[in-house]
């Protein structure tokens, strides 16, 4: 039995906590693997339900954290470099950028058979000032050297990570998207709709529009709070609208909001018919993806936004800005409609059209279903991943091999 050792930046609600966690559950009993990672920040929620209920027990790294910290990402490297000597993995993979980084950089130098990389995003762009930027992309080029695989989720990650940004040659970089478990977003629908839609006193003929992530600048909510005013002003149609999700952006968003006189309810609020609720993290978002509309997206920069493939399993067409490896996990003009980044003018005409035409929004819920179903569920990422390892597993032992024989 081969060891893994998977390191992911924080256990916060998101796309590696899940990807990392269903490979953990799901390599087994083929893989031994240890789980470790850092905490979630303090305007983030935790992903620990997730691991209790796949029944992972995980190591947690209390001084690995998003931002940089310098003690506190030395004492990180240290324990990563200790859990190394004590558990002698076979392979080490990687997920996202801190984990990327302390985690290869700890295992240089300790005869690891195989070092994997996971890119569930990157910071090269709309993140930080151009110096930082260019710093990040020339510890990722070393990285990238010293790393047997990189993977990329989306083939627009990979064309970038190669070909924009420099970070690795093609050739070292797989594509191997996200897969989840969606049955909690088939079923039961109808009823998680009802219960919904009671508990927010939405009518029956009131459209409702939600976004889902942490409310940080690189997410641009703005867009979304002035998108909302101006289709109300526009079409006189019944919309409300549902932010889900907490972060350091919330009072800006909130007084943006009040600015453009729209009616907002803050978590806990009795108001019952806001025009904007803000509901902070909700476990249980299937029954916000049944219970509203349709499902919006306004970032500058991603990678596979984990909430764009549940909105579709959920049967919800979305609208979303163009970035990162969007394109990779929808169909436009058939699940979704795409707008440049920042455009506000063609977001807003996206969003009305899918407010405005109820046939488009039903035939677009059932293109979603069939898609993300048939391209992204956790049983072809544990086999995809499996692949990987055994290949580079062979590889490194042919080459062994000749080393010998030399």
């Amino acid at each position: 039995m081969k060891r893994v050792l998977r390191i992911v930046n924080r256990f916060n609600l998101g796309g590696p906590t899940y990807n990392a966690a269903y490979l953990t559950k799901y390599l087994a009993p083929e893989y031994e693997t240890l789980l470790i990672g850092g905490i979630c920040d303090d305007d983030e929620e935790s992903s620990e339900f997730i691991l209790n209920n796949l029944g992972i027990k995980a190591e947690v790294i209390p001084e690995m954290k998003r931002s940089i910290n310098g003690l506190g990402d030395i004492q990180a490297y240290q324990k990563i470099k200790k859990i190394i000597r004590e558990f002698k993995p076979d392979i080490i993979h990687t997920h996202a950028s801190k984990a990327g980084m302390l985690g290869r950089r700890a295992s240089i130098g300790m005869d690891i058979p195989v070092l994997v990389h996971t890119f569930h995003g990157h910071v090269f762009h709309s993140y930080f000032n151009r110096l930082k930027t260019q710093t990040f992309i020339y510890m990722e080029r070393y990285l990238a050297n010293q790393t047997d695989a990189i993977v990329a989720i989306s083939n627009e990650q990979k064309h970038e990570l190669a070909h924009v940004y420099h970070i690795a040659d093609e050739s070292k970089i797989s594509v191997i998207p996200l897969g989840l478990d969606l049955s909690q977003f088939t079923d039961n629908q109808d009823e998680k709709r009802y219960i919904f839609r009671k508990e927010n006193h939405l009518d029956d003929d009131e459209i409702a529009i939600a976004i889902v992530g942490r409310l940080a600048p690189i997410k641009n909510h703005q867009l979304f709070v002035k998108s909302i005013a101006k289709i109300k002003q526009q079409t006189g149609k019944k919309i409300r609208a549902f932010i889900v999700g907490d972060g350091q952006m919330r009072t800006e968003i909130e007084n943006l909001a009040h600015a453009f006189n729209l009616v907002i309810s803050p978590n806990g609020s009795k108001t019952l018919k806001p025009d904007i609720r803000f509901s902070s993290w909700i476990k249980k978002v299937d029954y916000v993806y049944a219970g509203v509309d349709i499902v919006a997206l306004t970032s500058l920069n991603e990678g596979t936004p984990v909430s764009l493939i549940e909105a579709q399993a959920s049967g919800k067409p979305v609208v979303s800005t163009d970035v990162g490896g969007i394109r990779d996990i929808v169909l436009e003009g058939k699940s979704t409609l795409l707008s440049p980044p920042n455009d506000e003018n063609a977001f807003i005409e996206n969003l009305k059209e899918l407010i405005l035409n109820d046939e488009l929004r039903r035939q677009m819920s059932y293109t979603a279903v069939d898609f993300v179903m048939n391209n992204f569920q956790y049983t072809r990422l544990v086999n995809d991943t499996d692949n990987l390892y055994q290949r580079l597993l062979m590889k490194k032992n042919q080459w062994q091999k000749s080393k010998i024989a030399i």
